[in-house]
């Protein structure tokens, strides 16, 4: 049952060919089976088989949606009431959300089972998934090598088949990256497209949570259930949400896409561009029409990332004072003691890190040589995917430069490890939609290639991605061991 799509799976339930609490039960014993991936940082069982047995009486009654019975799990960046919150974090190990996110409200609304909390890099801050104070996670293709993060405990659970599918969120990449060395789809909404409320922040204006399933389709019913206005995210864009199934099996001819220079030069590895070659040219074969372009503004991400992100997390964070919730240093002296020692026992390197580029960029003085100048460049890489995507349908490229890398090789390099992010950072400025989808292997390790589109263009970049998914079985590939 665990390699079966989530309409393969509402299918057999329906017909009753199995139970939701017998889907169930398999699930949570392959959790066991397979906890060294160290995928989840809680396991909610009971609450599960609860969920199990009140999804076996909806089908009962014939009053099921697609997910209700699917075991899902939460990226532990959305609060669950009465289940333990912490953003893999130890500032928050002891907290206990008192209210649902809307996604996790969403989900339970639809009759969905959920399994447990993921982990994830810390305050969803990494590339890696190892800055978790909850461990390191294991890329289920090869334990010695990173799942990619902050969404790694999603990726590695949906690859190796510990949940049918789970969501994540991007703030520079943290969807398609994970998705990309895990060997899964994953997709990133416009923002505004699925609601931010109870979705611990990190940057509110790069934060968005999304879908990381086995195949477009799965994405495409995750989504649909995730996506909507929520009058309690002022960020959140009130626009009727279509029916993203609908338009899978449109043609593809006539596609126009656009590959961008910027993304295929120095610093892609060879492997990596021969599989998205490969990729490609079945698009092409599927009658799309393929144009080189050019994104002089792509360069300048990061940079600009790595200023704007961090602020926003300084201020974010600032809620985090040992004094209303979560950790609490012992016995301070005084007021600015409870804050010092709460925040620097609690926040781990990365964290801080963070918060100090962050405060820094604010500061008086270097607020309008940083910060400002950061946001005008905003403005421009903006504005450039809006003349990109006036020529053409949609852009492709690389998710990452390599397949995954090694456990430890690049944590102690800060710089390299924001590298890891350079084909992903700028669509999370702009803020349009991009999906991550299994384009093959290179060295045996899972390629991703990324598809980027419009604003509020998700039907078109999950029929790109469903189509291209019915001549190719990359996203059916199942990690050895994990059969």
């Amino acid at each position: 049952m665990h390699n079966k799509t989530i309409a393969e799976l509402a299918k057999g339930l329906r017909s009753g060919e199995f139970s939701s609490v017998e889907l169930t039960t398999a699930f949570l014993g392959r959790l066991k089976q397979h906890s060294s991936l160290n995928s989840y940082i809680t396991v909610t069982e009971d609450l599960a088989l609860q969920a199990a047995e009140a999804a076996d009486a909806r089908l009962a009654k014939g009053d099921a949606e697609l997910l209700t019975g699917i075991p899902v799990a939460q990226k532990d960046i959305f609060c669950t009431e009465g289940v333990k919150t912490t953003c893999g974090s130890k500032i928050l190990d002891n907290f206990i959300a008192p209210y649902n996110a809307t996604v996790v409200d969403k989900f339970n609304n639809a009759g969905a089972v959920m399994l447990g909390k993921l982990n994830m890099d810390e305050f969803a801050m990494g590339s890696s998934n190892e800055t978790s104070y909850y461990g390191v996670v294991r890329n289920p293709w090869d334990v010695n090598t990173v799942p990619g993060g902050s969404s790694g405990g999603t990726a590695a659970a949906v690859a190796a088949r510990l949940a049918v599918c789970a969501t994540g969120t991007d703030t520079g990449g943290s969807i398609r990256q994970p998705a990309a060395l895990c060997g899964i789809t994953g997709l990133k909404p416009t923002y505004g497209r699925v609601s931010r409320y109870g979705m611990i922040a990190y940057a509110s204006s790069l934060d968005q949570g999304g879908p990381m399933t086995r195949s477009a389709e799965d994405a495409a019913i995750m989504l649909q259930t995730m996506a909507g206005f929520d009058e309690k995210d002022s960020t959140s864009v009130d626009l009727p949400v279509p029916d993203y199934r609908a338009g899978l099996n449109n043609s593809l001819e006539g596609l126009k896409i656009g590959l961008p220079k910027e993304f295929f030069g120095e610093g892609l590895n060879s492997d990596v561009a021969t599989a998205l070659e490969a990729a490609i040219n079945e698009c092409r074969k599927l009658g799309a029409q393929v144009t080189e372009i050019s994104m002089p503004t792509l360069k300048l991400a990061i940079p600009a990332y790595y200023v704007i992100a961090p602020a926003e997390c300084s201020a974010n964070l600032s809620r985090f004072d040992g004094v209303r919730f979560g950790y609490r240093c012992e016995n301070p002296a005084d007021l600015t003691d409870l804050y010092t020692r709460s925040r620097g026992e609690g926040f781990g390197k990365e964290v801080k890190r963070r918060i100090l580029m962050g405060t820094y960029a604010l500061s008086a003085g270097y607020y309008d040589a940083y910060y400002i100048k950061a946001q005008k460049i905003r403005r421009l890489i903006s504005e450039d995917f809006k003349r990109a995507l006036s020529e053409v349908d949609v852009i492709m490229g690389p998710v990452t430069p390599s397949t995954a890398f090694g456990i430890g090789e690049k944590i102690g390099n800060p710089i390299e490890m924001y590298l890891s992010d350079i084909y992903t950072i700028a669509i999370n400025l702009a803020g349009v939609p991009a999906m991550s989808v299994p384009a093959g292997f290179a060295n045996g390790m899972p390629v991703g290639l990324q598809i980027i589109g419009n604003y509020f263009a998700e039907d078109r970049l999950l029929n790109i991605a469903h189509q291209y998914q019915q001549v190719t079985d990359w996203h059916q590939q199942t990690p050895k061991g994990f059969e």
